[in-house]
């Protein structure tokens, strides 16, 4: 587990689900299979080393008549399943009005479509597990309802042109990615540009840049690199930051041209 918290949760709702298996009379093979599991899996679970599934934990519930209460943790350990980091990111997200966001590798995580997150993740080097694999993409994927909020916070991204390019996962992945941008692209709340490869004059040369307006007024940037991620809250690093982004926004192509370019890439693919 990466955090204290999230290993408690686990641990807690593992110990309930024996805790019902043992007063049910059944053991871990049993249970295992009466909610179409192994045992190697209920065994994991119950000592708080695997997460869950919400069929899971709705099969027990019902298997071991617990009246609806293991089911009921569901978000708790839904919550668990994502690494910290991406909980405090999602936390922020949540409480901003507006946020900005330069990428210049990858399409942003925001944008992209779980067969897209899917790719990056298990390309990563060390290998993450099929468990980790899992457990971030769902986290990442969960991020995406931001676009739902009521009221609808406003969101701008600029992307490298290179990242409408790259086939990560595949050449029908990046078909689908483009049509996933698109699709976003053309909501009323959301602004997707694109920076221009050609381009001799670049304000983005430093890296990803995130920014997020809060509804208390306040701005702060999220940076992420290869070993760390950190939230920049310093006013003067931030004012920096702003007016980067300002700069790359004005360098890069408008909305409408960007859509033109994506759907020619689209085309291309």
């Amino acid at each position: 587990m990466e955090d204290e918290e999230a290993a408690a949760v686990l641990k807690t709702v593992g110990r309930q689900i024996k805790m019902w298996r043992e007063a049910a009379g059944m053991r871990q093979t049993e249970l295992g299979t009466a909610i179409g599991y192994g045992e190697e899996m209920v065994s994991s679970v119950e000592r708080g080393r695997r997460v869950p599934r919400p069929d899971f934990l709705d099969k027990a519930d019902e298997v071991l008549g617990a009246g609806g209460k293991i089911s009921a943790m569901k978000k708790d350990v839904e919550e668990a399943r994502y690494p910290k980091k991406v909980r405090d990111l999602a936390k922020l997200e949540d409480e901003a009005v507006e946020l900005g966001a330069y990428a210049n590798h990858y399409v942003h995580g925001l944008l992209q479509t779980p067969d897209y997150t899917q790719a990056l993740y298990t390309m990563r080097r060390p290998s993450y597990t099929e468990d980790e694999v899992d457990r971030h993409v769902s986290a990442r994927i969960a991020r995406q309802s931001v676009f739902e909020r009521v009221p609808r916070p406003t969101l701008t991204f600029v992307q490298e042109e290179v990242t409408l390019l790259r086939p990560i996962g595949g050449k029908m992945v990046l078909r689908e990615q483009l049509e996933r941008l698109l699709e976003i692209g053309r909501l009323r709340h959301v602004e997707i540009q694109v920076m221009p490869t050609d381009r001799d004059d670049h304000a983005g040369m430093g890296g990803p840049i995130r920014l997020l307006k809060l509804r208390d007024g306040n701005t702060v940037a999220h940076e992420e690199g290869q070993t760390y991620n950190r939230l920049i809250s310093d006013p003067r690093e931030v004012q920096l930051l702003e007016l980067r982004y300002g700069i790359i926004r004005a360098q890069a192509l408008t909305p409408r041209e960007s859509l033109a370019l994506i759907e020619k890439a689209l085309g291309e693919t």
